[in-house]
């Protein structure tokens, strides 16, 4: 928030930070495909994906308030942290203002009304041994602080091919004049608070809702090796026709992800 702006009590705009992330592997028999999900079950666990969530609750400078957390049956788990800020007298303009935030030093700002949550989906294709993991996350916050900070710790603790980030700002707050403000810092894209190696290795597209404070970027992993993505095999014990096969279906299945549609 710049300096001059001065508000008439609590802040109430609402600041949401939704992701979307997908990791994608190629697993070719039955066997194979449920040792997948069931890795990606004990990796991204109940107990785990809290710890992340608490590490973002220090990077945003909150406190936590209760945990609600489940792991599920056949697979996947979710988390949900209810937080509500720290009192700071004398808080730096670099802890409350939306900017890239860390990775991953805590910064500490103000913050009520306020969660993080995140579930998880693991699931395979019957059929053609694609086999994805989404992860859903959303941190969303009222007062001076922004889930932005949280945004680059979050993309560095997954292993991700394809993330979807939206931003809003909802609600407004006032002026001490009583004009309300519908935002309370500038923006032009997410990938402004994006670390530079985060750009370095993603394609990315924005659709943005400027008049409606809605900012929206898709990010595609630009670099692919085929060994990356075999789970239970490797590229030395496939034939060549068969590794271009594979490549050509992981590359459809992350575009139609990135896209959002299916691709003849």
């Amino acid at each position: 928030m710049s300096d001059n702006l001065r508000l008439h009590g609590f802040n109430n705009l609402t600041s949401s930070l939704s992701f979307n992330i997908y990791d994608i592997c190629y697993a070719k028999t039955e066997e194979q495909r449920k040792a997948y999900i069931d890795y990606i079950d004990e990796l991204y666990n109940a107990e785990r994906l809290t710890q992340i969530l608490k590490d973002v609750t220090n990077i945003i400078g909150a406190h936590v308030l209760n945990i609600a957390r489940q792991d599920y049956e056949p697979h996947g788990a979710s988390v949900t942290i209810l937080i509500a800020e720290h009192e700071l007298d004398d808080a730096a303009p670099e802890q409350i203002q939306p900017g890239p935030g860390p990775l991953p030093k805590t910064v500490v700002g103000h913050l009520d009304k306020s969660h993080v949550t995140v579930h998880s989906y693991p699931e395979s294709h019957p059929d053609n041994g694609i086999s994805t993991f989404r992860l859903d996350i959303d941190v969303s916050t009222c007062g001076m602080i922004s889930p932005l900070k949280a945004l680059n710790y979050l993309i560095h603790s997954f292993d991700s091919d394809i993330v979807t980030v939206d931003y809003r700002v909802r609600g407004f707050t006032r002026d001490v004049n009583g004009k309300k403000l519908f935002i309370d810092h500038d923006i032009t894209s997410i990938q402004d608070y994006l670390a530079e190696d985060t750009k370095h290795a993603y394609q990315m597209v924005d659709v943005n809702v400027y008049q409606e404070n809605m900012f929206h970027t898709k990010m595609l992993l630009k670099d692919f090796a085929l060994d990356n993505y075999l789970f239970g095999t490797s590229r030395r014990d496939i034939t060549f026709e068969e590794a271009r096969d594979i490549e050509s279906r992981l590359r459809k299945e992350m575009l139609e992800i990135f896209y959002s549609r299916n691709v003849d």
